[in-house]
């Protein structure tokens, strides 16, 4: 179980330093941590993970500790509901290159369906 030593958050590049007990520092941007917050709204009570779009200008407003094993997140679009436990940061930032190309893959999905009119041929 890895516990946060350190948060730092980066006004100007949006980005949240995070620095675990065994050493591991990383860093993670508020667009990341926002697309993939751990709350119902993001995680989509067991329907799987809902996309969330166009959050690539938000900025972390607050960093709330929550006892010895998480931090709530108040982001500027408003959301502030998902509480990122210490091992939920650890596999945000040990799986960010995955987790990011695949939420990209999600995002090219979904903009090529949204491009894409259905024709209907009228006898």
């Amino acid at each position: 179980m890895y516990i946060v030593t350190k948060l730092h958050y980066h006004r100007k590049s949006k980005k949240l330093d995070i620095v675990f007990d065994d050493g591991l520092e990383c860093s993670l941007t508020s667009e990341f941590l926002r697309t993939h917050s751990p709350s119902a709204q993001v995680q989509g009570h067991g329907t799987g993970m809902k996309l969330v779009l166009n959050k690539q200008h938000v900025a972390i407003t607050k960093l709330e500790p929550v006892g010895h094993y998480a931090v709530r997140l108040s982001f500027d679009d408003g959301h502030n509901s998902g509480l990122y436990s210490w091992q939920y940061l650890r596999t945000l930032s040990t799986d960010h290159d995955t987790l990011w190309e695949s939420y990209q893959q999600r995002v090219q999905e979904h903009n090529e369906t949204e491009h894409t009119v259905p024709i209907k041929f009228v006898p």
